[in-house]
């Protein structure tokens, strides 16, 4: 079942400012425990698929490693957080610029700014036996060829077990749920006409690539 997250899972948990370098670009403290957002499964697409930008919306690219929940939990230690992974995805997590600025300004939710549609593009499923180390995982991300991202796992602030652990704490994870788990450096914006590629891979070897067209979102 958790192979076919895109269809079953019933939430996206995106986790916030996990790469210092990230949470500094965009003028933001560093955290001291993890936090995370919700984004609604409506916003998967899959490789090849149009990435939406919406009228009046500056939208950022941002490549993550997501890890796939392969049993429901709650309250989830961290040393049993292996237990409950059933594998891993590539993801990007677009984001609204303008629209999350205005929200945190105001002190108002992101959801607008991470739930567009298109807006959690998505790769396939791979088994956690391919990467038996999640702390050294390449990511990187492009635009028209030029290379705009490039980081690695062992970045993170806050480690996987911990951020299972910490999730866990407040809402079930459920099979087929994924948790986004932040973003290195080097986010920026996206424009219709342009492609996006994203690939991630360890120790030279690549386990995913994906290639996304960016176009203006048009009324349906």
């Amino acid at each position: 079942m958790s192979r076919n997250f895109i269809q079953s899972g019933r939430k996206i948990v995106a986790i916030g400012r996990n790469f210092s370098e990230h949470a500094k670009e965009l003028g933001n403290a560093v955290p001291k425990a993890p936090f995370f957002f919700l984004k609604p499964t409506s916003s998967y697409i899959v490789n090849g698929q149009n990435i939406e930008v919406p009228k009046g919306c500056e939208v950022h690219h941002e490549v993550e490693l997501g890890v796939v929940i392969g049993k429901d939990g709650r309250d989830i230690a961290a040393k049993d957080a292996d237990q409950y992974i059933a594998g891993y995805t590539l993801a990007l997590d677009m984001t609204a610029r303008n629209l999350q600025d205005a929200a945190k300004k105001a002190g108002l939710p992101w959801s607008a700014a991470k739930g567009f549609d298109t807006f959690t593009p998505i790769g396939d499923f791979i088994s956690k036996e391919k990467i038996p180390d999640t702390d050294n995982v390449d990511l990187s991300l492009k635009i028209d060829g030029v290379t705009k991202q490039i980081g690695n796992t062992h970045q993170m602030i806050f480690k996987i077990p911990t951020l299972i652990e910490h999730v866990s704490s407040i809402m079930k994870l459920q099979e087929g749920d994924v948790i986004l788990t932040g973003t290195p450096a080097g986010v920026g914006a996206v424009l219709p006409g342009q492609v996006i590629t994203c690939e991630m891979g360890t120790q030279g070897k690549i386990l995913s690539q994906l290639r996304f067209p960016v176009v203006e979102r048009n009324k349906v």
